[in-house]
């Protein structure tokens, strides 16, 4: 399953490295699908430094459109833990050992998993998780990425009917949360105050706190539930 490696690559965070083998991946990409060609030889050929900073912006601003499967389903809940736990095992028993820095969900090593797996297992792999990579394909795609292209790739290959498309609707009743405004809010709402705030008076009048407060009452983007087949 050569072109789950590939895209596992282009989805990584940029380095050096990658760089100065782009032109082997583009041939690599080549082989596949005229979609994952298109893409690599766009992503790729632009100035390291500049695709650094875009996938950031991407990947690293908020929780939607995260690169760790497990934040889609579990959050921050304990479930997400044994999940990790069950997802490393899985990881050993076929031989694949991971950086310390490394979480067991991180999607390109999930997909770098995958790929040493026969295909029909490897399909099954990604049915598996074909709402959450249709969750975020779709919110890409909401933010006009190319980056979208890629997971309807995985979703096209795996033989799933879903595509980053068929959560448009969801999406676009979910929250941004990679606004300054909406980071800033979690910034504010993560902040340690060593005086209670009902301990003011008559409270905080603050533009400041009607601020934190306004981005605190806003939902966030939904989690999925895969037991119940689908985004909720």
């Amino acid at each position: 399953m050569q072109m789950l490696k590939v895209i596992a690559l282009l989805l990584e965070y940029p380095e050096q490295e990658l760089w100065e083998d782009r032109e082997a991946l583009c041939a690599l990409a080549a082989e596949q699908t005229p979609a994952l060609r298109a893409f690599a030889d766009r992503w790729l050929g632009g100035n390291l430094l500049d695709r650094q900073a875009e996938w950031c912006e991407t990947f690293d601003r908020g929780c939607a459109t995260s690169l760790l499967l497990f934040e889609h389903v579990h959050g921050e809940s304990r479930d997400r833990g044994q999940a990790m736990v069950d997802l490393m095992s899985q990881y050993e028993q076929a031989g694949l050992l991971l950086n310390c820095r490394e979480l067991p969900d991180y999607l390109p090593l999930y997909l770098e998993y995958l790929s040493l797996q026969p295909q029909e297992a490897a399909r099954q792999g990604l049915q598996d998780v074909a709402p959450i990579l249709a969750l975020i394909g779709g919110r890409l795609r909401q933010r006009e990425s190319a980056f979208s292209q890629l997971f309807d790739v995985l979703l096209s290959w795996a033989g799933s009917p879903l595509r980053s498309s068929s959560v448009a609707e969801q999406v676009s009743k979910e929250p941004r949360d990679d606004t300054r405004e909406a980071l800033d809010a979690v910034w504010e709402e993560a902040q340690i105050k060593f005086i209670d705030d009902r301990a003011q008076g008559c409270g905080d009048t603050s533009p400041e706190k009607a601020h934190q407060q306004r981005f605190q009452q806003q939902p966030i983007p939904q989690y999925l539930d895969l037991s119940a087949g689908g985004p909720k």
